[in-house]
Formats: C-alpha cells, sequence, structure tokens
C-alpha cells in the first residue's frame, strides 16, 4: 500500500514538479512550495502532515492520481479510531509515512541522475581532468545519511526494481548514467522519444552484452584501424594523413550503424567527413583497395590517366561501394570534401533527400545521412546549427541525421576552453532536442552499444541523433605537426597512454575468451596483408574514374564546349499552350487573390494573342515544358513561392481557407513532379543542400534563388569549393541553377550588385557559365538547356528586377515554339544605318540595355548599335567576332552599370582586345563606359544614382573616344 501512489505518471510528476521547484521556486504551485522545503528541511516533518498512503489533503493538489490537475479529495470526518489503528501490511502509520518519503527522495535523486548524470561519467580516455562531483547527483543532497545506504525503498518498477538498498540504487544508476556512456535526453519535449531512450538506456543498463563473435569482432575491426595507421606510419613517416590514432573505436561504431541499420531497412546511406580518419574510411569502411591507397602515396593518381581535371590530395577524395550485411546489402557513398570541414554537411543532406525522392522512400527509412565531425568544427562551424535548422522542415526533412563526433578534445592547436562556451562541443544539437550519447572511445563495447542505439533510436523517430566519441589525437593536427608546442600535458599523457587496442586485446584475454598469442596474431595477420597490399601497389594502375555511373549513365564529360553547338530546347506550339492553361486556370471555388486574378487574366491574353510574355511566364514555360517531358523541377530560395518581388506565384494562396494550389502540378497527370519551396533564412546550408541535391538528380532542374543577388555572399564557400570546381577536382557534375538578382536601380549597394566580376573570376576550362539575360525566352531556353544537354553544368544567372516588368523585356510565343534556341549574343535588333556606317558598337549585358535602348530613342540615333552578350562564360567569341565584323568603322565599347573593379570588365577587355586585334579592326582595342572603381558596389542615393545612369547613357552613346575617362582614375568620377 505505500507504494500505491508511485504509478509511471505520478512518479514523473513529482520529479518533474520537483526540479522545477529547485530550478525556481517561484514556478511552482504555492501548496507545494512547504512540503518540498520540509522534504530538504527536515524531512520528518512531512510524515506529520501527511494523512495516509492515498497522500490526499485538501489544501494540496492530490498526486494518486495520472492528472496532477485533478480535483482535491473530499474532505472527510476525522475517524479516531481509524487513525489509531495500524497500517496495512502490520507497519504502523509512520513507518508508511516514512516509506513513501524514502520513495519520493529516492524518485527525485533518480531523475536528477537522468539529467546530470553524464556530468560524473568517465568520458576522458586520458583522464586529464576527471569528473567533478555534483551536489545534486550526492544522496545527502535528498536527506539520506549514510546509516540510510542499507535501508530498503520502493521504487515502483522504476529502473525495473520494485524495491532495493539505497546503495544498490545509487550503484545501479551511477552503473546506467556515470560509467564510461553519458547520456543527454531529458531536453527533449517529445515524451514518446524521452520514453523511448529511457527505456532503452536503463532497460539495458545502458550496455550491450556482446557475444564472443561479437567481441572479436570488435577487436579485428580495432587491428585493422590502428594497424593500417601504424603501417602508414612507417612506410610514409611524416607525410601528411590525419591518422585516425586515438580514435580507432569509430569503425567498429560505424559498422555497427550500417550493420543494425541494414536490419532495420536501411539501403543507402550517404557519409559526410573532413580529413581526421577519413583515410581509414576509405579502406576499411568503404573497402578502398589498400593497394590503390598506397599508390596514391607514392604520387599515383586515384583516376585513370585518360581522365583530365585537376585532382586533389587523398584525404579529400571520396568513393562509393556496396557492402552486404547478412545478406542485405547497403550501397555506400563517401562525398569528397574540401579543408572546409563541415561544408559537406548540407551537401549531404541534400543528396539523401534527392534519393529518397527517387526511390519514393516517403517513410524516410531506406536512405541515411552520416556526418562525421571533429569537436572543433562541430561547435564552432555555423554550417552545422544551418543543417540542424533544416532537419525538420518539410522540403528538406531527411528522416534524421547520424552525427558522429570524433572528439579529439583539442582543435588544431586550440584547447576546448577556448574554442566553445559550452560545456560539451555538442551542445548546438539541442536547438532540435536531438539526444547526444557521449562515450569514452577507449571503450570499444561502449563505442558500439551506443552507435546501436544511436540508428535505432533515428530509424524509430526520424530524428537526428548526436554520438559523441571523446577520445584523442595521437599525433599533432598532421602527421608532421609537433602538438607538444602547445598542449605538453596530454601530448605526455598520449605518448604513455595505451592503444585501444591493446586495452581490448588485454580485456578479452582476461575475460578467457582468446589467448594473449591470438589476440596479438590478429593483428599481425592483418599487417602481413598489408605488406602484400603494399607490393601490389607498385604496379597498381586504376581502371575506371568514380562517376558517370547509375542515374549518370548516358552522360558524358565535356572538356571544351563548341561555341556553335546547338540543343533542342524547342517545344511544340500545343505544349505551351497546355502549360499555359495551367498557369492561368485556377481551381473552380478557389479564392484567388484579387491583384493575382489579374495577373492570371493577363497570363491568358498573353496565350490567346502570342504576345507580352513576360519573365516570371517565360519562366513558368521553362518549368512546366519540363515537367511535361518527365523531368523533375525543384526550387528553392527565401520567398521564392510567391518571388522577392511577386514576379512568380508558383503558389496559389486561397483568400479564405489558405488552402494552397500549385499550378505547375496541374499540367498532365503523367507530367513529373515541381517543387518549390520557401526556404529557411540561409544561404550558405541551402545552397549546399541543392548543390548535393543536384549531384543526385542529373535528370531533373534543380535551382536555387537569393532573395537578393549580394545575398549569395554568405555561401562563397560552396561556389569556390563545389560549384566552381568540384568536376575538376572530385569528378562530379552538377547541373545547378543559381539565381542572383541584380541590376543597379537606385536601392542602394546591398540591392543592386550580385558581385558577377567573383563568379567570372572563378571561371576556367569550361567549368560552369555565367549569364545576365534581358529576354524571357532567352532565360527560358538557358533553362531548358540545363537539361536537354548530355552533360550538366552549373549555370549562375544574373536575374532581373526592374526587367521583371519592363514593357520592352517580352517575348513571343514564338520565341519559345518551334524553330527557337538559346542565344549567346543578341545582335542589334533595330533597323539603322547601313553597317559600314554604324560609329559606335556598344556591347553590354542584362538591363542596362535597356536604359541604353530607351536613350538611343530618345536622342534620335542611328549611328549607334547595341550588342547584348548574353552569356558571359563560356566566352561566346565566335559570336561576338562575327558582330563585331558587321561593324568595321565603328568604335567598340564595352558598358556596364557597374563599377570598373566589378561588373564584366575586367574580364571582357582582355578577350574583346585579341577579337579586335584579330579582326584587325580599325578601333584598335575596346573602350570602357561605366561607374569608375568603387569601393561600395552603389550609391545609396536614388537622385544621384540617376544622374549616374544618365550620364554613362549619354557617354556611350554619344562621347567621342577620345573624351571617355578612364575607369580606374580619379578624373574618371561620374559628375
Amino acid at each position: 500500500m505505500e507504494a500505491s501512489f508511485l504509478t509511471g505518471a505520478n512518479a514523473t510528476f513529482i520529479a518533474e514538479l520537483y526540479q522545477r521547484y529547485l530550478d525556481d521556486p517561484a514556478s511552482v504551485d504555492p501548496s507545494w512550495v512547504g512540503l518540498f522545503k520540509e522534504l530538504m528541511e527536515d524531512p520528518t516533518a512531512l510524515a506529520r502532515e501527511v494523512k495516509g498512503p492515498s497522500w490526499g489533503r485538501t489544501d494540496r493538489k492530490v498526486i494518486g492520481s495520472v492528472d496532477p490537475d485533478a480535483p482535491p479529495a473530499p474532505k472527510k470526518k476525522p475517524d479516531a479510531a481509524k487513525d489509531a489503528a495500524p497500517a496495512a501490511g502490520g507497519l504502523s502509520e509512520q513507518d508508511v509515512r516514512a516509506r513513501v518519503l524514502d520513495s519520493i527522495r529516492v524518485l527525485m535523486m533518480i531523475r536528477t541522475y537522468r539529467v546530470r548524470g553524464h556530468l560524473m561519467a568517465a568520458l576522458d580516455p586520458l583522464q586529464i581532468q576527471g569528473p567533478v562531483p555534483h551536489p545534486e547527483l550526492d544522496y545527502r543532497t535528498y536527506g539520506f545519511t549514510e546509516a540510510d545506504l542499507d535501508r530498503e525503498i520502493f521504487i515502483d518498477n522504476v529502473l525495473g526494481l520494485e524495491k532495493a538498498r539505497l546503495r544498490d540504487i545509487i550503484a545501479l544508476v551511477q552503473k546506467t548514467y556515470c560509467s564510461t556512456i553519458g547520456v543527454e535526453f531529458m531536453h527533449i519535449q517529445d515524451p514518446d522519444q524521452k520514453a523511448w531512450i529511457q527505456k532503452r538506456i536503463e532497460g539495458s543498463r545502458n550496455e550491450t552484452e556482446f557475444s564472443v563473435l561479437g567481441k572479436r569482432t570488435i577487436l579485428e575491426r580495432l587491428c585493422q584501424a590502428e594497424g593500417f595507421e601504424k603501417f602508414l606510419q612507417v612506410k610514409y613517416t611524416g607525410t601528411k594523413r590525419f591518422g585516425l590514432e586515438g580514435g580507432e573505436a569509430t569503425i567498429p561504431a560505424i559498422e555497427q550503424i550500417l550493420k543494425r541499420g541494414s536490419q532495420l531497412g536501411v539501403e543507402d546511406v550517404v557519409i559526410g567527413m573532413a580529413h581526421r580518419g577519413r583515410l581509414n574510411i576509405l579502406t576499411n569502411i568503404m573497402h578502398k583497395p589498400y593497394r590503390a591507397m598506397f599508390s596514391e602515396f607514392q604520387g599515383n593518381s586515384a583516376n585513370p590517366d585518360d581522365v583530365q581535371g585537376s585532382g586533389d590530395v587523398k584525404y579529400h577524395l571520396g568513393t562509393s561501394v556496396d557492402r552486404e550485411f547478412d545478406g542485405k546489402t547497403v550501397h555506400l557513398s563517401l562525398q569528397p570534401n574540401p579543408s572546409h570541414l563541415e561544408t559537406v554537411d548540407p551537401v549531404v543532406l541534400g543528396k539523401v533527400r534527392a534519393r529518397q525522392t527517387q526511390i519514393g522512400d516517403t517513410e524516410r527509412v531506406r536512405v541515411l545521412g552520416l556526418l562525421i565531425h571533429g569537436d572543433a568544427a562541430f561547435s564552432g562551424q555555423g554550417v552545422v546549427a544551418e543543417c540542424f535548422g533544416m532537419s525538420q522542415l518539410k522540403g528538406y526533412r531527411t528522416g534524421g541525421t547520424i552525427h558522429l563526433v570524433i572528439n579529439n578534445q583539442i582543435g588544431f592547436t586550440t584547447s576546448p576552453q577556448y574554442s566553445r562556451s559550452g560545456t560539451y562541443c555538442t551542445e548546438i544539437a539541442k536547438m532540435v532536442q536531438a539526444p547526444i550519447l557521449h562515450v569514452n572511445g577507449d571503450d570499444p563495447e561502449a563505442v558500439v552499444h551506443a552507435a546501436r542505439v544511436a540508428i535505432e533510436y533515428r530509424q524509430a523517430f526520424k530524428a537526428d541523433v548526436v554520438l559523441d566519441i571523446v577520445c584523442y589525437r595521437r599525433q599533432g593536427h598532421n602527421e608532421s605537426d609537433e602538438p607538444a608546442f602547445t598542449q605538453p600535458t596530454m601530448y605526455k599523457k598520449i605518448g604513455g597512454h595505451t592503444t585501444t587496442r591493446q586495452m581490448y586485446a588485454a580485456k578479452l584475454v582476461q575475460d578467457g575468451l582468446m589467448t594473449a598469442e591470438e589476440a596479438e596474431e590478429v593483428y599481425v595477420a592483418f599487417q602481413r596483408e598489408l605488406e602484400k597490399e603494399f607490393e601490389a601497389a607498385n604496379s597498381y594502375k586504376p581502371n575506371k574514374a568514380d562517376w558517370l555511373e547509375s542515374r549518370w549513365k548516358g552522360l558524358t564529360w565535356l572538356s571544351d564546349e563548341e561555341e556553335f553547338r546547338e540543343y533542342d530546347t524547342q517545344v511544340s506550339l500545343e505544349d505551351l499552350q497546355k502549360v499555359g492553361k495551367a498557369l492561368y486556370t485556377p481551381p473552380q471555388n478557389f479564392d484567388v487573390n484579387r491583384k493575382i486574378l489579374r495577373q492570371l487574366k493577363a497570363k491568358e491574353e498573353m496565350f490567346a494573342t502570342g504576345k507580352d510574355f513576360d519573365w516570371g511566364t517565360g519562366e513558368a514555360l521553362a518549368f512546366g515544358t519540363l515537367v511535361l517531358e518527365g523531368h523533375p523541377v525543384r526550387l528553392s530560395g527565401q520567398d521564392c513561392g510567391r518571388g522577392t518581388f511577386s514576379q512568380r506565384h508558383s503558389v496559389l494562396v486561397d483568400q479564405t481557407t489558405e488552402n494552397t494550389y500549385v499550378p505547375l502540378n496541374n499540367v498532365d497527370p503523367k507530367q513529373a513532379h515541381y517543387e518549390v519551396l520557401d526556404s529557411p533564412l540561409s544561404e550558405y546550408g541551402v545552397l549546399g543542400y541543392e548543390f548535393g541535391y543536384s549531384l543526385a538528380e542529373p535528370n531533373g532542374l534543380t535551382l536555387w534563388e537569393a532573395q537578393f543577388g549580394d545575398f549569395a555572399n554568405g555561401a562563397q564557400i560552396i561556389f569556390d569549393q563545389y560549384i566552381s570546381s568540384s568536376e575538376s577536382k572530385w569528378l562530379r557534375m552538377s547541373g545547378l541553377v543559381v539565381l542572383l538578382p541584380h541590376g543597379f536601380e537606385g536601392q542602394g549597394p546591398e540591392h543592386s550588385s550580385a558581385r558577377p566580376e567573383r563568379y567570372l573570376q572563378l571561371c576556367a576550362e569550361d567549368n560552369m557559365q555565367v549569364c545576365n539575360l534581358t529576354t524571357p525566352a532567352n532565360y527560358y531556353h538557358a533553362l531548358r538547356r540545363q537539361v536537354r544537354r548530355n552533360f550538366r553544368k552549373p549555370l549562375i544567372i544574373m536575374t532581373p528586377k526592374s526587367l521583371l516588368r519592363h514593357k520592352m523585356a517580352v517575348s513571343e510565343l514564338a520565341d519559345f515554339g518551334p524553330g527557337s534556341s538559346f542565344k549567346r549574343v543578341i545582335g542589334e535588333t533595330a533597323a539603322l544605318k547601313p553597317d559600314a556606317q554604324i560609329r559606335r558598337v556598344v556591347l553590354c549585358t542584362g538591363k542596362v540595355y535597356y536604359d541604353l535602348l530607351q536613350a538611343r530613342q530618345d536622342k534620335g540615333l542611328d549611328d549607334v548599335a547595341l550588342v547584348r552578350v548574353e552569356q558571359l562564360y563560356p566566352w561566346p567569341k565566335n559570336s561576338v567576332k562575327a558582330v563585331l565584323a558587321q561593324y568595321p568603322n565603328a568604335d567598340v565599347v564595352w558598358c556596364q552599370e557597374e563599377p570598373a573593379n566589378g561588373g564584366y570588365w575586367t574580364f571582357v577587355k582582355l578577350r574583346l582586345d585579341f577579337i579586335i586585334e584579330e579582326l584587325g579592326h580599325k578601333s584598335g582595342k575596346a573602350l570602357y563606359v561605366g561607374r569608375p572603381a568603387s569601393a561600395s558596389p552603389a550609391t545609396g542615393s536614388y537622385k544621384k544614382h540617376n544622374a549616374e545612369q544618365a550620364l554613362l547613357a549619354d557617354q556611350a552613346l554619344t562621347y567621342a573616344a577620345a573624351d571617355l575617362p578612364q575607369p580606374f582614375t580619379r578624373a574618371s568620377k561620374l559628375g
């Protein structure tokens, strides 16, 4: 009877209420404050107030019920006879009350171990700073004394025990929460997730009982991990490899994730990681041949001789493989990664999402993302937080990621106290309430157990989970570095520290599972295997490059695009009209916003007349015709469903119900899917995600749109390390389209320039395309060209703002239909004087063309030709050359609205001069018209902007060549 009120729900309620009291007494109902105060100050006082085991008082909430807010028990008249009688079981009422009090105090203590037990766990293999005793984990805090340790206490099946001695309860919770595994999970708000972790941890006492085979397998993995590193150290002393020494338990941990994952439905694992341990994982997890690795250490390429490109250092490379676990095949792919550590995280997540979409894995259990982090990078790199922020968003969720931290307890030379503010490097994971399992890397069984819990949790709840393997780094940051310069105490400890493999082998010998000779033979046998592989490396030749497989079959590598090559991007008029009808026809009884309804009417008029197609409609036609042809389209970015400038309206919102309708998903029942997503306010993470998505989906169109072009600055690492160079470094193609709103309209420095000069500076070897287009039709063809070609290249487009609704920036239906195609250069379209009498040819790109066109009309000029270079890179040399050849007597001027040190001038100057020289053109060299060099992209004054714009148009059209200012002198300042 004394434990009848201690149901699971009530025990949890009491413990949580008491914790709230400890944190803030004011947060607890006043009726409880006295109770808890008495409990801590004078435990015997409570017995004087408790009215029997039902624990019901009229002036306190009744907790004998599951509902803590249930009405109080009805008052009863005192029954002197009953009060005097002994309680059930022959105990006096005072004994019953004392036992109830003990139970409550123990439950509070157990709950505190669940919350703070990890602080006392033995996590550091080096024991540099052991656990600091926490007062809330001391039984004395709860009113117990040493004399109470042998008292038997009822805990109503908490920890799986009906009752136990206090000392046994303490030993049990310490074993569960304070051994070599520390678990943080009480911050989780979802009761099912929290209960699952608690049951999984407490039910097994936070350990796995491994079979003899299982323990031998763990030893074998440790022998492979340590043996590989030591072999490299002997054969290639001092060569950089960013070894795994000190963190060898990572290998059996990953093996467990894969093996248990395969049992739980995982078929495909996408892995991302930085340098530390990559070579070990490439060989011992990805099964890259050891001889191939040794060949690369000898200076040979990882790819066949006929594969071009720069390649990359071996600890940046990735690979893919099929592994079999108990008859189940799991495809593994390790993504290549630059030295920008965590930048691979969103790339992996994007690939996972794409693969889940491709195979219809709506439950998100078949494709898994596994990210392997370093401790300093995990806490220090902001993109980690961006990825956590995407983890449960509709358009980005991947069913949870397993984050494995190889926690060396040090950065390059920076100790934790200087590199993070929190207790652990994993604090950031709490933003999504991910459970965090900290584990001592020198206890490989605990590491494997924690890995098993991690994959089981992920598969059960489709949520992120963190496995923090606390270990050390035996060498310096790289193998030629001297770590004792900055951490002498740590590295004295490491120098005398036995390896994880040696400690575990000794444990198995002590347990009688194998002899010392048998344990050593496992290691020696592996060394013999490595020696054979080392010899074979001398004649090793890679026979194929690791690319253009699976969904990429049929595509080819293009090293030198022929400018005149045509790609079939035309569409029948019937299909265009079919897409158009879907665009301008909302569903019946759908309350469309009146302003948008007017736009839909305007679209209907466009398709009826075949004229005045604006930018948004041209884009929608590109998307619509692609999905009609079976190519999925995915567009994401900040507010891109509507469009930053209200130009897109891909998603219609019912003004009454707020139901949504996507016209482009209603073109044809057999069409592919069009996905448009309003992304989180992130550039770095989301662009990396979409790049990753494009790596896995070559047959679709993947786009990312910046809210304003300059916002892409926050994602510069993705442009530098992936978009511009991944094909050259890692043989990874991408057809990603990046839309960067750009144009000088007097909106100030931050909303004028997308910094096109930065992307042009990255261009070489036909690695990507950079365009600034002037017509909806050319934009349409540029988008369709991305998918219609038999190769993939990233496309950077400076998209317009004012041109979205400019009356001149329109196309006709015929421009999208049969016979139409993309135009790299658009020559003069007006009727001017004969070509020989043209005084000047002005080349430009983008929105400034319409400013020049309007100024030419206003001035009534007919001897100045305007030529639009729509594609800046690959540079359309032949097309530009053909246009300039038309005007043998003209000056050649490049006009831009950007400052001279920005925009295109520094990119086109030498190229134009080379063409002029080849032609023997009269002009001699190209002249510049535009804003002078400037530290800021644009003025913040609208009045000044207009004056500058008028002057540059005047200079381009009317100034004599001799009067044009020099772009990089003070005299060039406009006005």
